[in-house]
């Protein structure tokens, strides 16, 4: 297999990139036991368990197709789906819905190459601690081969979205949540605007689809009429579920993602409110979106063993230029640590080892396991260095 130099990795805001030693692009098991990532697609279909084991390496994209030739979908998804399986599970990706944990738990089994070439089979009867800690792997266990994901029938969605506040929704949170499987909703930031979504199962036909600036003095005004011009409304919209569940990112942007307990949305949402309102030079584009998410048991999954809320909030690059948000950034990720939150994994954040040894609770677990299946660190890099050491 032959390795190129001098190329760079980009993320898709093109936000952070690394130039790799060496870049390889295998094809095959005996490749990457070669180098020490693979070519992707779709394996083998249970369609009596509902089960599909995949490549690694497949993009979501590419998945949905297929699981629609079986009658198949995967039960929720995030935003995007230009993505890996691996990538997707490794990095916590998350949606929203009280009855649904982050995409991880939709695994029930994988395969995995370890440093020294060794194949694991984990699931939650084999390797089970290994399993435990690999659906959100960060990338540092090894090299994820094949990923066995629990499906469910294919299904449509109704999303309806409709105008709100911010007083009416925190103060209905629990009556939102009861009704629709898939909440979430949008606040305008420097205004009272909500814009709340529901997504439900239908059997209705599909509907067609619906149809920044560098000033931040104008932000508020441009946040409040673009609530006015697209949300101040109801809209409904129906198709299949993974049409419904992704949506076109316009813009790049800086992203930041914490998960906190349930129980404190309305204490952080209205303290990030008054922290704008009492520092008007600070400005936040809009949405803040809000999502929610079942706990699990997986290790590093910031939904570790409790029901959580996600508070995403963004800064376009306007033409692909940053804009002033250090004092924004710092202002939430005082309050997102004051209510015992935890960051995204793919998303921006200042944490070291100090603070995830305070977060999660089996960090000492996840860092046995990670030296133990990689005593040289050979799958570390400089992001993970600061996270284990």
């Amino acid at each position: 297999v032959h390795g190129y130099k001098g190329v760079k990795f980009q993320n898709w805001a093109r936000t952070y990139g690394c130039y790799p030693e060496m870049y390889y692009q295998p094809t095959s098991v005996e490749e990457i036991r070669e180098l020490i990532p693979v070519s992707a697609g779709l394996l083998q279909v249970d369609t009596e368990k509902k089960q599909v084991t995949v490549e690694a390496g497949i993009l979501l994209a590419d998945l949905h197709p297929q699981l629609d030739k079986h009658g198949l979908a995967l039960s929720n998804l995030g935003a995007v789906s230009d993505v890996t399986a691996a990538g997707v599970i490794g990095s916590g990706t998350h949606n929203t819905g009280i009855k649904h944990g982050i995409l991880a738990t939709q695994v029930v089994a994988l395969t995995l190459l370890t440093a020294d070439g060794t194949i694991l089979e984990c699931s939650e009867s084999s390797n089970a601690e290994v399993f435990q800690a690999a659906r959100v792997h960060l990338g540092c266990l090894g090299v994820l081969l094949t990923i066995t994901l629990q499906c469910v029938p294919q299904f449509y969605l109704q999303e309806t979205s409709f105008p709100s506040t911010l007083t009416e929704v925190l103060d209905n949170l629990d009556s939102h949540l009861k009704k629709s499987e898939y909440f979430r909703f949008l606040w305008f930031p420097h205004s009272e605007n909500v814009s709340a979504i529901y997504q439900d199962h239908t059997n209705k036909a599909p509907l067609p689809c619906p149809p920044s600036t560098f000033l931040p003095g104008l932000v508020g005004w441009i946040n409040r009429f673009f609530f006015w011009l697209l949300f101040n409304g109801k809209k409904e919209n129906c198709n299949r579920s993974h049409k419904i569940f992704t949506y076109e990112c316009r813009f790049k942007q800086h992203v930041q993602d914490w998960a906190i307990p349930r129980e404190k949305t309305k204490e952080a949402l209205l303290e990030l409110k008054a922290m704008l309102e009492a520092h008007p030079k600070v400005v936040a584009h809009y949405p803040v979106e809000v999502r929610f998410t079942r706990g699990d048991d997986i290790l590093l999954s910031p939904c570790f063993q409790r029901d959580s809320c996600y508070m995403n909030i963004i800064m376009y690059r306007p033409y692909g230029k940053d804009v002033p948000r250090l004092d924004y950034w710092l202002a939430y990720e005082t309050i997102m640590k004051k209510v015992g939150g935890r960051p995204h994994w793919a998303k921006a954040h200042n944490c070291t080892r100090k603070d995830f040894e305070k977060m999660y609770p089996a960090f000492p677990k996840f860092c046995a396991i990670r030296e133990k299946l990689d005593p040289s660190g050979m799958f570390l890099n400089a992001y993970l260095e600061k996270v284990f050491y």
